[in-house]
């Protein structure tokens, strides 16, 4: 018999009961489920089965039949986790607290027979559960997450879609660093160095150059930080954008705004029940446009606060971008905030300065519930001004060759961001840590499973 999905049963059950129809009750439907043994209660008379799979939760209840009943013999070996398939009548019962219904089993097989005593439960840690994360990934809670990721992913796609944007797929080993050369992996490649891609932005812009207008991509991002923190990985999924033609980073932040709107909207609009129930997270659709800080600005009003940390002078930390983002959302009501104009000793070379004041980059940083979640600005598109920042910068030219060969023949003025999918998920999912917001994490001390 064909498979039925266990969210499939309510409208099976409905039209049995003839609350669907208005009719008379249709006789009871003949299902198979499959799933996973999510609960037992093997009671002298009764024996009820919780049964699993990726779309709900179904009671399995059985009246014992005695020796020789086939169905009470397989239902009495089964262990939590393991892998069955119940066919059966689905029947409305208001008694029961899943949804309303049971099915009434006629044939039981087990597929496979999980081990007794799992290995983890509700109670284990992050690092327990990741060990042993197939088994992690089978609880509900677990699923929205990678749900909710794919809805992004097709919210973002569309929007660039719409825009306009060419979808690229950029190379992830790099005969130089992609950034200044620190926080890099270096890999073998033949007889020489390679390196794992710190970011696709020297891409994106070779692609602009290539008069590609507006250029979009979704893909693995490699860092070589010994962090530990709940927002580090070492190795993460980013969106990346760059635009042409820009007349200023405004632009940029506008697009990324429209963005994460309708990447918001449709979130709710598919998950939000469920967010609700399995995660007790309310998701918000942002009202735009976002409110907008500079640097300057940022940290003379944190410095009024008190905040005033060593060696952050000019840039924020952890806690002084929480407390932008409180003081923010506490005249804004707004839960993001860009903050612009970045002094340019804390940005990239590749960064455009502002005309008026060379010292200030065209810049930004978004924020959402006080987490940085992206990066972005205007680009220099000048040859000679890109060589004389990277030497500014203390930087070798020669290693940076291919990439300044792309400004020498007339590349428009343009800009980008990147944005951390795995940082936006836990934010709108509430998650305590990125080793959540993902399929498989990556960090100093993980390369299993």
């Amino acid at each position: 018999m064909a498979r039925t999905l266990i969210r499939e049963l309510a409208r099976l059950a409905g039209a049995q009961t003839g609350v669907r129809t208005g009719a008379a009750a249709d006789p009871a439907e003949t299902v198979t489920v499959h799933g996973w043994i999510n609960a037992l209660r093997l009671q002298s008379r009764m024996q009820f089965v919780v049964v699993r799979d990726h779309t709900g939760l179904v009671q399995v209840t059985h009246r014992r039949g005695g020796d020789g009943d086939p169905v009470e013999a397989a239902l009495e070996r089964l262990t939590p986790e393991s892998a069955v398939k119940i066919t059966g009548t689905v029947v409305a019962n208001p008694i029961v607290k899943l949804g309303g219904l049971e099915i009434r089993p006629e044939r039981v097989e087990i597929v496979a027979l999980a081990e007794a005593g799992l290995p983890i439960d509700e109670h284990s840690g992050p690092e327990h559960r990741l060990d042993w994360r197939f088994l992690d990934l089978r609880r509900p809670e677990r699923q929205l997450v990678l749900a909710v990721q794919t809805t992004v992913e097709q919210a973002m796609r569309e929007v660039a879609a719409e825009e306009g944007f060419t979808e690229l797929h950029s190379p992830k080993l790099m005969g130089a660093p992609s950034e200044s050369g620190a926080e890099v992996f270096r890999v073998g490649y033949f007889d020489r160095t390679a390196y794992l891609a710190q970011s696709p932005q020297f891409y994106k812009q070779l692609a602009i150059a290539g008069g590609i207008d507006r250029v979009f991509e979704i893909g693995p991002v490699f860092r070589a930080e010994p962090s530990y923190t709940s927002r580090h990985a070492t190795e993460f999924t980013g969106v990346d954008v760059e635009i042409a033609w820009i007349e200023d980073v405004e632009e940029v932040m506008a697009f990324e705004e429209r963005m994460l709107h309708r990447v918001l909207s449709r979130v709710t609009e598919r998950h939000g029940e469920a967010i609700r129930e399995l995660l007790g997270v309310e998701p918000v659709v942002p009202a735009l446009p976002f409110p907008r800080v500079t640097m300057a600005e940022a940290l003379a009003r944190l410095r009024a606060t008190g905040w005033d940390p060593e060696g952050v002078a000019e840039d924020l930390d952890p806690e002084g971008e929480r407390r932008l983002a409180a003081l923010v959302a506490e005249e804004h009501g707004h839960a993001f905030v860009f903050v612009t104009d970045f002094p340019a000793s804390v940005r990239p070379f590749y960064h455009h300065r502002r005309a008026a004041d060379p010292s200030v980059t065209a810049s930004f940083d978004l924020l959402w519930q006080g987490l940085e979640i992206t990066t972005g600005a205007q680009r220099e598109h000048r040859y000679e001004v890109l060589r004389a920042q990277a030497t500014e910068k203390g930087m070798a030219l020669e290693p940076l060759a291919s990439y300044l060969d792309c400004f020498r023949y007339g590349t428009p003025p343009h800009g980008g961001f990147g944005l951390g999918l795995g940082r936006v998920l836990m934010v709108l999912l509430g998650l305590g840590s990125i080793r959540d917001a993902g399929f498989l994490f990556r960090g100093p001390n993980r390369l299993t499973p």
